[in-house]
């Protein structure tokens, strides 16, 4: 108890019981560099679910809309130090939600430079604006001709303050700035990194245009594994480096043991042969000697076996990645249909 106490002390030094009892609480609550002050009365018990809270008009005003997620705090928490915790959780998101919403505008030159810069990067850049300037959307195309979006959520300080920038990019994407930054640098530098990833992503879209590829069905620019179709109800799951993607990748081979197993033996034999001056597509052709299944011949259906026990291709996104190691059968099935099974037998319950 007396550790309890000496704690809410040191996280609420202006917050101090009024007798004896410590029935009755008083004092302030800080959030967010402001104080409120506020007062809780607690029954005989120190009970919080019938604990009543008496708020500052400051404080009442700041928390409405969010007197019922108090309530339940209120309800929930086993002591008051773990309350007022969780009301200054609260508190600090009101406040801020406050803020962005009577957030004064930034003063007109903020628009009219912004206006200026996206006339010198060119309005054929500029995908998205919103009415405010907040969000913008620019485009880039790499040297293959593939388009990419970077988004920018500016802040009121802008060009002092760095926008948030959103990409979809393999890597990690920082940008070097300082107030004298536009959105000129920004482009510029969204540009060196396109230009760094190139080979990669003519890796992959090579395997997107000549296998089949089983996962991700729509592999976004930032995807580096995809799990290609190999036949006989074996795939191979490869894991490819941004930064080197004509290196041998991580390998994980799908499907039966008869089916697999040769496959990893003849890429442990031939390993030697790997040449990072060929594509990726290429090297796994060559070590694993084999041809992937052509795109132009196989439709998808001809591989995409559904489930043998829930009898669906997809189950939460899952396809199905576990296959019979009996070479006349070879059903696929999902890895979490199997486990269930198993997992009801074991508890006794019927499926």
């Amino acid at each position: 108890m007396a550790e309890t106490e000496a704690s809410l002390l040191r996280q609420f030094p202006l917050f101090l019981p009024q007798n004896r009892a410590k029935t009755v609480y008083e004092g302030f609550i800080s959030a967010q560099g402001r104080d409120f002050q506020l007062r809780i009365l607690l029954p005989e018990d120190l009970q919080l679910k019938n604990a009543r809270l008496l708020c500052s008009w400051q404080l009442r005003t700041v928390l409405n809309g969010y007197h019922q997620i108090v309530q339940q705090r209120m309800q929930h928490s086993p002591d008051l130090m773990s309350f007022l915790m969780e009301l200054k959780m609260v508190l600090e998101v009101a406040l801020k939600n406050k803020q962005e919403l009577y957030a004064l505008p930034p003063p007109p030159q903020f628009y009219s430079s912004l206006i200026e810069e996206i006339e010198t990067l060119g309005w054929d850049k500029l995908v998205y604006v919103d009415t405010s300037f907040s969000t913008i959307k620019l485009k880039a195309e790499d040297a293959s001709g593939r388009e990419h979006l970077i988004t920018l959520k500016l802040k009121a300080k802008y060009p002092a303050e760095s926008p948030d920038c959103f990409v979809d990019l393999p890597v990690s994407f920082s940008v070097s700035w300082t107030p004298q930054s536009s959105l000129i640098s920004i482009h510029s530098q969204f540009l060196a990194a396109l230009e760094s990833l190139k080979t990669f992503w003519d890796v992959m879209d090579e395997i997107d245009e000549k296998t089949w590829v089983l996962e991700p069905e729509k592999p976004t620019r930032s995807a580096t594994a995809r799990r290609i179709v190999l036949g006989n109800n074996a795939s191979i799951n490869i894991e490819v480096d941004p930064m080197h993607p004509t290196m041998l990748p991580e390998c994980c081979f799908l499907g039966a043991d008869h089916v697999v197993k040769p496959l990893g033996i003849k890429l442990s034999r031939n390993i030697h042969l790997w040449d990072p001056e060929n594509s990726l597509l290429q090297n796994l052709r060559d070590v694993l000697e084999i041809d992937f299944p052509a795109r132009a011949i196989l439709e998808k259906s001809d591989f995409s076996r559904d489930c043998g026990i829930c009898y669906a291709y997809q189950l939460d996104g899952a396809i199905p990645d576990q296959v019979c190691d009996n070479s006349q059968c070879g059903q696929p099935f999902h890895q979490i249909c199997l486990y269930e099974p198993i997992t009801l037998k074991m508890s006794g319950r019927k499926p």
